[in-house]
């Protein structure tokens, strides 16, 4: 999948890279989305943001837009994410709900919930969306 990954710490790169194993085309950007930075997004399958990003209705849109039809947030809640929206739009929405919420155990659900996406497979107990998936748990 191709996947931009906004708002990321330096800290993150390294455990990001080893999680992912080279199996998604990751753009690390240490800015937070925003319309300056949006255009990195173009042509990504993923935006994956930090509690830092808001995406409100209008940036949804323009994700949306651009061609993203996956959000990932690397933390527990959503409340800065417009999941209305975000389902309106047919966005799939996913978060980083496991026990370990240690830097290390973030990326690697981070990137277990981009393998499940890429195999066409549901996040499960990750899953954020609204609306009921076509994909099933497996």
């Amino acid at each position: 999948m191709k996947v931009v990954v906004y708002s990321i710490q330096t800290y993150e790169k390294k455990l990001l890279a080893i999680a992912n194993g080279k199996i998604h085309d990751l753009t690390l950007i240490s800015n937070e989305l925003n319309e300056e930075t949006k255009a990195y997004a173009l042509g990504k399958d993923v935006v994956i943001i930090s509690g830092s990003d808001t995406l409100q209705a209008p940036m949804l849109r323009t994700l949306k837009n651009m061609g993203v039809g996956r959000i990932l947030t690397r933390t527990l809640g959503t409340a800065h994410i417009d999941l209305v929206e975000a389902g309106n739009l047919d966005m799939q929405v996913a978060n980083t709900p496991y026990e370990d919420q240690s830097p290390k155990g973030i990326a690697e659900q981070t990137i277990r919930n981009l393998n499940l996406w890429g195999s066409g497979r549901c996040v499960g107990t990750a899953c954020r969306c609204l609306k009921e998936c076509v994909v099933k748990f497996k």
